[in-house]
């Protein structure tokens, strides 16, 4: 068996984040699918990653972000207001 870093063309590394991401499959057993190691899958993930958002992912983002904080702040009030109640 050769030895150092298997080769992947950039269709089977598409192939595998996308099921990855869709269909939920592990990272383990993907690599292991493929015979390469989780490092390698990690390692695109985070190249993935550090693209630029759009200024329209931003703001859904934000506007995600700002929804959460409303409904922790209600859910902590609800909370300490049982909390009173007892």
């Amino acid at each position: 068996m050769p030895k150092g870093k298997p080769v992947v063309s950039a269709d089977v590394k598409q192939q595998i984040l996308k099921r990855m991401k869709e269909d939920g499959v592990s990272v383990a057993q993907l690599a292991q699918e493929h015979g390469i190691s989780d490092k390698t899958i990690y390692g695109w993930v985070s190249k993935g990653l550090t693209g630029q958002v759009s200024l329209m992912q931003l703001g859904k983002l934000k506007r995600e972000n700002q929804a959460l904080r409303e409904l922790l702040g209600k859910v902590l009030f609800e909370s300490a207001m049982a909390q009173k109640k007892l």
